[in-house]
């Protein structure tokens, strides 16, 4: 298995946008309605809004290839670009999604280890993420992987409020 991860830049703004319409489609569409899953769509992964992302220096993302295909991203957040603030000295995984033809090859694992490493070159005490309550893979995904509930918040889908579950694990010294 020839796995790479590798920064993503402004030039890979179209191929991002695409990742994430498809990964979040296959990951939630089933369980939201399609006019709820389009509004979502339209606001979170525009051009405009996925360049101003891209171009925030306290976010990064990360493209993960596997045998030379586009498998997947990662999205981080540290200081003033956190979503929320959750833990002292912190960095949130605001997005972390697998392609489904790469899924059960250890893709996520890598990439929360790339979140770590992140967190760690940053000198963070804690990563965290939000996990909706109703995804029971990614729910036992991240308690594999160390992180406990910590409390919750709201998300909209659309007009659809849900809950997310928020998950911190904190880093060794």
């Amino acid at each position: 298995m020839t796995t790479k991860i590798t920064p993503c830049t402004k030039n890979d703004l179209e191929t991002l946008q695409k990742i994430s319409i498809e990964t979040y489609s296959d990951t939630f569409g089933a369980q939201n309605t399609e006019e709820n899953l389009k509004t979502y769509l339209e606001q979170a992964f525009n051009l405009k809004k996925l360049q101003d992302e891209l171009s925030n220096p306290t976010s990064k993302f990360f493209f993960i290839y596997y045998e030379d295909q586009l498998a997947g991203y990662l999205k981080v957040n540290y200081d003033g670009a956190q979503t929320e603030d959750i833990a002292e000295n912190a960095l949130e995984v605001e997005r972390i999604y697998i392609r489904v033809a790469f899924k059960r090859n250890g893709l996520g694992q890598l990439l929360i280890n790339k979140a770590i490493d992140c967190a760690e070159e940053l000198q963070k005490k804690h990563i965290w993420l939000g996990v909706w309550e109703e995804n029971d893979a990614a729910l036992k995904f991240y308690q594999k992987m160390g992180f406990v509930q910590s409390g919750q918040h709201s998300f909209f889908m659309g007009d659809d409020e849900q809950t997310d579950l928020i998950m911190v694990k904190a880093l060794t010294e």
